[in-house]
This record gives structure tokens, sequence and C-alpha cells, in this order.
């Protein structure tokens, strides 16, 4: 099943959650290293990983405004929700997509303006610029944060249906010949 049902989500949708999940970790994971990083070669390492990968969730990201707007439909909310959790989940997916493309523009805004691509990657005698000197650095940390805590409410929500509710949650977003259906 590639498109959703009513009552779960189908293998397209299942398949982009968790193929930007997993690199969006991974984002946060190597862009909070690179911004401790002490030394410019470890942090222009850890930036020639984050960037690909951000490239990646960028596309994925646009794949998935695309599907939803365009091929697929949401499944009905998971049994027993109430209208304000339909409603907060809207908004906090809505805000994921947001912060998400805020997160790319601010970022290939700080390698535009502050000219950190030939030292990010590998031009002999290049210098990885103070990226806190320019001002899509600022935006871009903020959007750190707010990601973050969008994936803990988002991961608690799940959990909350999943082991509190005993709606379904996480199986609605997982393949059906996995899941036991």
């Amino acid at each position: 099943m590639l498109k959703s049902r009513s009552d779960r989500y189908g293998a397209v949708a299942v398949s982009i959650h968790w193929l930007s999940a997993i690199p969006i970790l991974a984002l946060l994971g190597s862009g909070f290293r690179a911004a401790n990083a002490m030394d410019a070669t470890s942090k222009a390492a850890l930036l020639r990983f984050h960037i690909p990968v951000a490239i990646i969730v960028l596309f994925l990201t646009i794949l998935r405004i695309v599907w939803w707007w365009r091929l697929d439909r949401k499944p009905l909310p998971a049994k027993g929700s109430l209208l304000w959790q339909e409603r907060v989940a809207a908004g906090v997916h809505i805000t994921f997509y947001v912060v998400i493309l805020g997160m790319a523009a601010s970022g290939i805004g700080m390698m535009i303006v502050s000219g950190a691509a030939p030292a990010v990657f590998g031009a002999p005698g290049a210098m990885l610029p103070n990226f806190a000197n320019y001002p899509p650095r600022a935006l871009h940390g903020f959007g750190t944060f707010l990601l973050v805590g969008l994936l803990v409410f988002h991961a608690g929500a799940a959990l909350y249906h999943q082991i509190i509710r005993r709606n379904g949650g996480l199986r609605r977003m997982w393949y059906v010949g996995w899941s036991g259906n």
C-alpha cells in the first residue's frame, strides 16, 4: 500500500518520515559538534558531513510537502484524539516544515555570505570563517533549538498515543507487513 488509508500512513509517507528522521538526528549531532569544535580542521570535517545530509533532508522535506499537497491524504486522527490534540498535531507538523526549510535557507545563507565553501570543501589555504559574525547563524541556532523542542514534543506525543492511549499511534507510522497487520 503506497498511499495512506483512513487508519494508517502508506509506505511512501512512512518511508519519507523515517528517511527524514534519521538524518535530522545526524544533523543535530554533527551541527552541535561543529559549533563546539575547537579547531578548524575538525569543524570543516563535520561540515563536510553536515551539508550534504542537510541537502538530503531539504529534498525529502520538499518531497513530503508535495506528497501531501498533491498525491496523498493523511489518515483520520487516531481513535480518541481530541480536537485540540488534532489541531496541535497539525500545527507541529506545519512548524516542522517551516523550521526545516528555514534551517536549510539559513545554512545556505551562512555558506554564501561567509564564503566558507572553499574552506569547508578543502581548497588549499582557505580559512574557515567565524560563522557567529554572520546574521544567518543566529537564525540557524534558534532553529536548531526549536527543532529539538519539536522533536521531543513529537516523539512524546507518539509515545503518549502508543503507551497511554493505546490507540496504535506508532503502528500507524510503520509498514503494514511489519506491524502484524
